[in-house]
């Protein structure tokens, strides 16, 4: 057994349901090169580490003051009741941590717990679903609409030892619901912790869902995310994320459009800077008739970093009418950063409409030379590209939070000289 693995599991105190899924996980260990999903991005570093579960840490609460509520603030995974903030929260919507709905013992408000994942190369999952014992549980009624955005705060802090968390969130709209949530991940200080993070996101029919993820966290941090979405008739997600920080991060996005006129909008940057190691996967699946997704990915490798994308649609037997976009574009701005891009399409229905491609290139020299005619100083025009070049994957977020999102972009890109 490896380190890392024996001491996630010296953290268990579920009961046998929740034991299986760990037991699989064991036996499976973590997934190896040969592993088609993991093939670009290897654990065998995080194997050799030891993590000890979580435990409630102070900080700085000027972290979280230009935030508004409603907000829910977790530190190193633990819910902060003092940073929090949900006040703001309107009738018809149900919003606490996983922590409060556990203790509240209803079965029905937790089923989510119970899913199994049977696939070896699913490990972060399964421990996921045997050690996860905090995170989001959202529930919107019908036809409610959330007046303002709901911010989810990720904090990493300093702690006397390396430590691990699994979060488990749990994201629903019924029929006609409205709502949008921003995550945000960051660091107090310097930290070299472990996140697994697992999310369930249903959208029932006509249901639209606005999520923006930005991750800027701690440069030796380790963070594995995943998402997993269901789309009813006509529901609409609408998807950004900014891969903008830690030392080892992975985020694989699940999406299955189940509904006709089902769509989904994810777009993302993937910032490589230093020696970090992103990767990204998507899955969507198209199972129903007029349904849509349009994907848009912006990739920066810079420093001896890697950035690994892979983008998947398959469009089922049944779905015809279906809309498939994917455009995965990115920079290399240092001889030795390294981008795996890998755009894969299936099509198994008629009548539909489907394209995707994928380039690796570097900064224009024409455009270069043109802005140093003009007097700009190099950085200052890599930095002005290379924002300029990002900023087509916010276009699918609204004007009055696009230009946030965009700041968080433009302090990461600020940093690249400092990588």
């Amino acid at each position: 057994m490896s380190a890392l693995l024996d001491s996630l599991a010296s953290a268990f105190s579920g009961d046998a349901a929740r034991r299986a899924p760990l037991d699989a996980a064991l036996r499976d260990g973590l997934p190896q090169a040969r592993a088609e999903s993991w093939k670009y991005t290897s654990l065998r570093a995080l194997e050799r580490r030891s993590f000890a579960p979580a435990s409630p840490v102070s900080v700085d609460p000027a972290l979280v003051a230009g935030m508004p509520a409603p907000r829910l603030v977790f530190v190193n995974g633990r819910f902060d009741a003092a940073l929090s903030d949900a006040s703001a929260v309107s009738v018809g919507v149900s919003l606490q941590p996983l922590s409060r709905v556990l203790a509240e013992g209803d079965d029905r408000a937790s089923n989510f717990l119970a899913r199994r994942f049977d696939r070896a190369d699913e490990v972060f999952a399964r421990l996921n679903a045997a050690l996860a014992d905090e995170g989001v549980v959202l529930r919107v009624e019908s036809g409610i609409s959330l007046p303002q955005p709901l911010h989810l705060v990720f904090i990493g802090a300093p702690a006397d030892t390396d430590q691990a968390w699994h979060a488990r969130h749990f994201i629903e709209l019924r029929r006609g619901a409205h709502a949008t949530i921003i995550e945000h991940h960051v660091s107090a200080d310097a930290h070299a912790h472990l996140a697994n993070a697992l999310t369930h996101v249903h959208l029932a029919q006509g249901a639209q869902l606005v999520h923006a993820r930005v991750q800027d966290e701690s440069v030796r941090a380790s963070l594995f995310a995943r998402t997993d979405a269901v789309l009813a008739r006509e529901a609409h997600y609408r998807r950004l994320d900014l891969e903008l920080g830690a030392g080892l991060s992975r985020h694989e996005f699940n999406v299955r459009l189940e509904g006709e006129g089902a769509r989904v909008s994810a777009n993302g940057v993937l910032l490589g800077t230093g020696r970090r190691h992103l990767d990204t996967r998507l899955g969507i699946e198209h199972l129903a008739r007029d349904t849509a997704c349009d994907l848009l990915w912006r990739g920066l490798g810079a420093g001896r970093s890697r950035a690994v994308f892979h983008g998947g649609i398959t469009i089922h037997a049944g779905a015809d009418g279906s809309d498939a976009m994917l455009s995965s574009k990115s920079l290399l701005l240092s001889d030795a950063a390294e981008i795996d891009t890998q755009p894969v399409m299936e099509i198994h229905a008629d009548e539909v409409k489907a394209a995707h491609g994928a380039t690796v290139g570097q900064l224009d020299p024409t455009a270069m030379f043109y802005l140093r005619s003009r007097g700009l100083p190099e950085p200052q025009a890599r930095q002005l590209l290379t924002a300029a070049f990002c900023r087509d994957a916010l276009a699918n977020i609204e004007i009055e939070l696009r230009e946030p999102l965009a700041q968080a972009v433009d302090g990461a890109l600020a940093r690249l000289g400092e990588a």
